[in-house]
C-alpha cells in the first residue's frame, strides 16, 4: 500500500494505492503520512489524470480503481459513473435510477461512503432544489468543482435530470 499526498487547487488530497489500483482519495488528508515510496505506476497515472482534471483538459478517468462495497454501494457508485462532466443530478433523480424512489435516503448514504471523489463524481449530484447538499469534501469543494466543470456560471446552475 501506497500513500501520497497530491497538491490540489482545493486541498491536499490523499491518494492511496496498491500496485494494481487507486483505494481512496482522501480530501483534507492531515492524518495520511505518504509512504517512503511515495509513488508507483497507478499513483503516478492518478496524478497525471488528477492535473488533467484541475486543468480542464480531462472529463473522463482512466485511472484503475477498486472500491469495495455492498452490492447496493456499488450499484449506486455505478450510476455516480454514468454522470457525464459538466452535469448534475439530484438525489431522487439517482434513486429513479437506481429503480426506487424509496431508496433516496439510502442513496445519499452511498453516495457520502464513495471512497473515490472526482474519479466517481459524487460532487454531480444535488439537492433536488438545486441546492449542494452533502459532499465529504465539505460544501465549498463541491462548489468549486461545479464550477472548473461549468455547471454553475455566476450564481447559475445549470441542473439536469
Amino acid at each position: 500500500m501506497i500513500n501520497h499526498i497530491y497538491s490540489s487547487p482545493i486541498g491536499p488530497l490523499g491518494i492511496e494505492a496498491n500496485e494494481e489500483a487507486v483505494l481512496s482519495i482522501t480530501f483534507n488528508a492531515p492524518d495520511i503520512q505518504p509512504s517512503e515510496k511515495e509513488t508507483n505506476s497507478i499513483i503516478d497515472h492518478c496524478i497525471d489524470e488528477l492535473d488533467q482534471y484541475f486543468k480542464g483538459t480531462l472529463k473522463n478517468f482512466t485511472v484503475p480503481y477498486l472500491l469495495k462495497g455492498t452490492d447496493f454501494q456499488n450499484k449506486v457508485w455505478a450510476q455516480l459513473s454514468k454522470i457525464p462532466y459538466g452535469q448534475t443530478i439530484s438525489y431522487s433523480e439517482l434513486a429513479i435510477r437506481l429503480g426506487d424512489l424509496k431508496c433516496i435516503r439510502a442513496a445519499g448514504t452511498a453516495n457520502g461512503k464513495n471512497k473515490l471523489p472526482l474519479i466517481i463524481p459524487c460532487h454531480r449530484v444535488i439537492g433536488k432544489d438545486g441546492k449542494l447538499v452533502g459532499f465529504a469534501g465539505g460544501l465549498e469543494k463541491k462548489e468549486w468543482l461545479l464550477k472548473h466543470e461549468g455547471i454553475i456560471k455566476g450564481e447559475q446552475m445549470k441542473i439536469f435530470g
